[in-house]
């Protein structure tokens, strides 16, 4: 088996076994980093197929559920907590407003964000279709399992810093 780039450094086939990996050195961090990447893509890809339902895209999910959470924050804190620009905060719920999800209210110089009631009726149903979903694909560990992948997870979530 060829594991050599044209640069001569190590590429480890994804489907190597622990010795293997273990062989070519490459750092159990590494192989952490690459099967939390690969389950967010399985998990996000079924994820947008669920929402295309509802004609909703990741993105605009995740707005009418974090505006939908905290009605009122300003614009800006919900692209902080998107970790998405400006732009493109502005962007989406340009496009949502427009069809009647969001509503911007300007007090002062800041935008705040609010659902409609057809804003709020689309999250509650699209959220609990996508929690049933979740819950599914989570039912293979077991609920101990889970509450320690959490708190692995959330440590590591804490010990990054944000986006620049």
């Amino acid at each position: 088996m060829d594991t050599t780039t044209t640069e001569g450094t190590s590429q480890i086939p994804p489907t190597t076994t622990r010795s293997a990996r273990r062989q070519f050195g490459v750092p159990e961090a590494v192989v952490a980093w690459l099967r939390l990447a690969r389950i967010y893509q399985k998990i996000d890809r079924r994820t947008a197929v669920t929402l295309k339902s509802w004609n909703l895209s990741v993105s605009r999910f995740d707005v009418l559920n974090h505006a939908g959470a905290e009605e009122g924050r300003s614009q800006q804190e919900l692209a902080d907590v998107l970790l998405v620009t400006k732009g493109n905060i502005t962007q989406l719920l340009d496009a949502m407003e427009r069809e009647g999800l969001v509503e911007r209210r300007r007090i002062g110089r800041t935008n705040h964000i609010y659902l409609t009631d057809c804003g709020r009726e689309l999250r509650a149903n699209a959220l609990r279709e996508q929690e049933t979903r979740i819950c599914e694909e989570f039912s293979v560990l077991t609920a101990e399992e889970q509450a320690t992948l959490l708190r692995i997870l959330r440590k590591l979530d804490r010990s990054l810093p944000g986006p620049d």
